[in-house]
């Protein structure tokens, strides 16, 4: 009686030592994940502090159907201008945008200033300036 219940012991024990071998790899990926989302997480926030644009002016062109917008890279976080758009109106408006007058950057660094022009017949009262993270800014079209 004495081995079979040592064996029958050695048994569970063996079968626990396995499970829990199985185990821990899963909760240690999940936790390695989370970790990761919440790192990721922080530096978006991050990011977002260190964004911020001020849209310097905004005319529409009447006789050439053409809204001009300047705005100017006030924080610290360089920008993709692919990801910039141009909402005037609560319209979304397909802009040809340069930096410094260089068509051939993607890139809007802290302190340059873009311009974003389009043509649209319809002449808008407001327009606005998203950047990556949501920050924006937007002020009154001019009409000229």
């Amino acid at each position: 009686m004495g081995l079979s219940v040592s064996a029958a012991t050695a048994v569970v024990f063996l079968g626990l030592f396995v499970a829990a071998g199985a185990f821990y790899p899963a909760v240690a990926n999940g936790a390695e994940l989370v970790t990761d989302a919440q790192h990721d997480a922080n530096d978006r926030a991050l990011d977002q502090q260190n964004t911020d644009i001020t849209v310097t002016n905004a005319t529409y062109d009447a006789d050439n159907d053409t809204l001009v917008v300047n705005a100017t890279n006030e924080g610290s976080t360089a920008l993709d201008l692919a990801s910039v758009d141009l909402i005037a109106d609560n319209t979304y408006l397909e802009a040809n945008a340069t930096v410094e007058g260089d068509g051939d950057t993607d890139v809007w660094l802290p302190g340059e200033r873009a311009r974003f022009e389009v043509d649209t017949a319809e002449e808008p009262d407001r327009a606005t300036v998203v950047v990556d993270h949501g920050v924006r800014d937007g002020a009154a079209v001019e009409v000229i």
